[in-house]
């Protein structure tokens, strides 16, 4: 029987959130590979686990539940066509050639639940097989046969709830592919979502959970620039408009700089009628509202990103903070995450400890701020809401 679960707004109480504790795959990370792997650094992983322990515990002591991933995987993979289908999904790549595949089919298919768990997550290399024949001998020994996915620690990425529907999203990144493709199998298999209703998957066009921010019931704003496409806006909008999940989808445009790949790097929901915002693009922010006209979309013409978004909401304005105090400033602490908190009830949010001057305006503007370090946690140029996938939010009061 599935649990009710859903998201309407991004303040709503949080009651249940997905997290990934960092893991072996972080440690696969070398200099020759991290900008192939969207990693900015090379992380202490230990010290990011200590970060992401804190910030979990943070969470539950709101009274938040924390389901991992990891733990979620391993149990869907009890299923043994759940394991089939992960293990397809892992050798489909071409550069394998039909004897690794055929020997990958056999090894991985012979692991326990968390032995295959942990082989998806951190990957195989080659020289950690036996498996003979021409692929493996014209590889070199640290080759990955099966790619890591350090970005899971991302978990916002890879699916989002739409109300009580779910939406397993289309990663754009070939380094991040497969993290829809388990993030899938946990809500195809996992008992606790048996019966899930699904409103998008990963063979769709690119949409990206970083993008897509619930700015209330019925109402989504969806970034549109490095990783969701115009298309993947057009083809969420149609089925959330055909399950009745929205009223409106606001597409915004997000210029593309260094850091802003998501709209969730340059605004953050903090209250009901409050965004965080990056100021040195908030001026040129616009956003275009899709509604439905029949089996039609009418599109608007290009209005302020905050103007569209009040009248969509059906309020006066929407309350706009500032990241940092001047440009410089801004500038760092947009780079540092200043931009992607995590809200945990209307007017209560998580944030890095290090951006100083954005959490003081924050507390200025009547926000508490919770504080976590992230000096590791940050290398993948993400912030609290990246790391969090929210699975159930009570609706807000009144």
């Amino acid at each position: 029987m599935t649990e009710a679960y859903g998201v309407d707004s991004e303040v709503g109480p949080l009651r249940t959130v997905m997290l990934h504790r960092p893991g072996n795959e972080l440690r696969r990370l070398t200099p020759r590979n991290n900008d192939k792997l969207l990693f900015d650094g090379i992380p202490w992983v230990g010290r990011a686990q200590d970060e992401h322990d804190a910030f979990a515990q943070a969470l539950r002591d709101r009274d938040v539940e924390v389901l991992y991933l990891g733990n979620l995987l391993t149990e869907a993979l009890a299923d043994p066509e759940g394991r089939a289908t992960a293990v397809a999904g892992a050798i489909e790549d071409l550069r394998l050639g039909d004897t690794l595949r055929d020997y990958l089919r056999t090894a991985l298919t012979a692991l326990d639940p968390a032995e295959l768990a942990e082989a998806l997550m951190a990957g195989v290399r080659n020289d950690e097989v036996r498996a003979g024949g021409l692929v493996t001998s014209l590889l070199a020994h640290e080759d990955f046969l099966i790619d890591p996915l350090p970005n899971l620690l991302f978990t916002r990425d890879s699916s989002v709830w739409i109300r009580d529907s779910v939406a397993v999203t289309s990663l754009a990144m070939p380094a991040r592919v497969r993290e829809s493709q388990l993030t899938e199998l946990i809500y195809r298999f996992h008992p606790r979502f048996a019966g899930a209703d699904k409103v998008y998957d990963h063979q769709l066009e690119h949409v990206e959970g970083g993008d897509v921010l619930a700015l209330g019931p019925g109402v989504l704003a969806v970034g549109v620039g490095e990783r969701t496409t115009p298309a993947g806006v057009e083809r969420l909008a149609q089925r959330v408009f055909a399950k009745d999940l929205a009223h409106t989808v606001l597409a915004v445009p997000i210029a593309q700089q260094r850091a802003t790949m998501h709209l969730d790097t340059v605004c953050t929901m903090v209250d009901v009628d409050a965004v965080l915002m990056y100021p040195n693009m908030a001026e040129e922010m616009r956003a275009l509202a899709v509604t439905a006209d029949g089996d039609q979309l009418h599109v608007a013409e290009p209005e302020p990103f905050l103007v569209a978004a009040a009248k969509a909401l059906g309020i006066d304005t929407l309350r706009r903070i500032d990241t940092g105090l001047d440009p410089v400033t801004a500038e760092r602490e947009q780079w540092d995450d200043g931009n992607n908190t995590l809200a945990l009830a209307p007017r209560v949010c998580i944030a890095y400890e290090r951006t100083v001057e954005t959490n003081a305006r924050l507390e200025e503007s009547g926000i508490e701020v919770i504080r976590i370090s992230g000096s590791e946690l940050g290398s993948g140029r993400g912030g609290p809401r990246c790391m969090s996938c929210p699975v159930l939010r009570a609706p807000i009061a009144g």
